[in-house]
């Protein structure tokens, strides 16, 4: 069985204030708390790059457990904003961390679902492959395409990473996953000439739609209802799509994570950001579900183990 072991993240200390950009985008203390949910964003620093954020990631893992790099038999690095076009940013992080050179390398271009979707591809990797231990990164800071006059982009994202370790004795293991695709829709969430554009309300159409679907439907594939399901992980989108996702699925507040405040919305590393912290608590099913560019989303459950 192979699942998750542990988790650890890093967030840059810099931080940009919501609040401080009220006058400007002409938004109240209700939009950025209630609405939008985030009251600062965090912000990576000019010397931390795609990898350099997987790197202090690993540091902040390393510091919870002793890592010995011949242990690592493949890395994985969720991205779509690397530090080159060529090579994949999984094959630096593996010099900078100096893994053996029999370690499998290799990136997975997703955003927001990526979490959920490289969890499936590196267990079923692992599995087929007979390897014990893996980690799989996510990075993708935003901050390199967001532009910081566009109040639908700016106001929402922020950097961070997140390195989870997979292992044949894990803490929490992925039972069946669920996946799906709009990609008539591709335009919705775009970087064009290295600027993002998210057509917001599209967006949210999207995801009030099809995810409630999507997690009946998983739900189902795995014989369980709502009332099995201890912690309902969604990404963090914004607050109002984590609330409205709720509240189509009817299910009470206390069981439904939201930490975006203080960071923003981290991409594909929202999921694990939240499952760190929970790796220790007393849920013993929880349900995660990514969604976003593509527009893709990908939903498993995770059984302690």
């Amino acid at each position: 069985m192979i699942g998750i072991e542990n988790i650890a993240s890093y967030i840059p200390p810099r931080r940009i204030s919501n609040y401080g950009r009220k006058e400007k985008f002409s938004i109240t203390d209700e939009f950025i708390e209630d609405k939008i949910g985030v009251k600062e964003v965090s912000v990576k620093g000019q010397d931390e790059d795609t990898c350099e954020l997987c790197v202090k990631a690993y540091s902040a893992l390393a510091a919870k457990r002793q890592m010995v790099p011949d242990e690592i038999d493949a890395l994985v690095v969720v991205t779509q904003n690397p530090d080159y076009n060529i090579p994949h940013c999984s094959a630096i992080v593996h010099g900078r961390l100096g893994l053996r050179s029999s370690c499998a390398a290799f990136d997975i271009s997703l955003g927001c679902s990526g979490f959920v979707y490289a969890l499936s591809v590196l267990s079923s990797f692992m599995e087929r492959n007979g390897m014990r231990r893996a980690l799989l990164f996510t990075s993708d800071p935003y901050s390199k395409v967001v532009d910081q006059e566009d109040k639908n982009t700016s106001l929402l994202f922020g950097d961070a990473a997140a390195v989870t370790m997979l292992s044949n004795t894990p803490v929490l293991a992925p039972m069946k996953f669920s996946f799906g695709t709009t990609g008539s829709h591709y335009e919705d969430l775009i970087c064009r000439n290295g600027k993002l554009f998210m057509n917001g309300r599209a967006v949210f159409n999207f995801t009030a739609k099809v995810i409630p679907d999507d997690i009946r439907f998983l739900m189902e594939l795995n014989g369980m209802t709502k009332d099995n399901i201890d912690l309902f992980v969604f990404h963090q989108g914004s607050k109002i799509i984590v609330d409205t996702l709720a509240k189509k699925l009817e299910i009470p507040p206390g069981k439904v994570a939201y930490n975006a405040l203080d960071f923003g919305n981290t991409i594909s590393s929202s999921i694990p950001i939240i499952l760190e912290e929970e790796l220790k608590g007393s849920a013993n099913t929880i349900l995660i579900s990514g969604f976003g560019v593509g527009l893709s989303w990908a939903s498993t459950i995770l059984r302690r183990v």
